[in-house]
């Protein structure tokens, strides 16, 4: 199950990369996350530990990393994968376009997809809603 929200951000890329690379605080910029704690550096191989209203807890390992321009992170459960990727583009005069994307794969990852695709779709863009208004207001 493949899910892809896309915002405009009148603010520059430093700025919101600022905001999306320091995980731990986007409990005040998005009602989506209750808690993110890191278990080292923001870097590769590096785990996060997250709490969502309505699901499980759930570990996150950062699997990718290109600072200032993009994140991936996995998280992995018998019979499911699930990938989130970040990524900031600029537009131009200050601007950024940022994508979010989350993947579920596995038979039991495509079934909680499927299951929870409404909840899915309303943290996806709650989370790039804040993101925009967080930076927004910082730029």
């Amino acid at each position: 199950m493949h899910h892809e929200v896309t915002v405009a951000i009148a603010a520059p890329g430093d700025t919101v990369w600022a905001i999306l690379s320091d995980v731990e605080r986007w409990p005040s910029w998005t009602a989506s996350v209750r808690t993110i704690r890191l278990e080292g550096p923001f870097a590769v191989r590096t785990i996060a530990r997250i709490r969502q209203p309505k699901l499980p807890a759930m570990t996150w390992t950062i699997t990718e990393l290109d600072p200032g321009r993009s994140f991936t992170w996995r998280s992995d459960a018998p019979g499911s994968r699930t990938v989130a990727a970040h990524h900031i583009a600029p537009t131009g005069d200050g601007t950024s376009e940022v994508t979010l994307t989350l993947d579920q794969t596995g038979a039991l990852g495509s079934l909680v997809g499927l299951l929870l695709r409404g909840l899915t779709k309303r943290y996806m863009q709650m989370e790039a809603d804040g993101l925009a208004a967080e930076a927004t207001s910082r730029a």
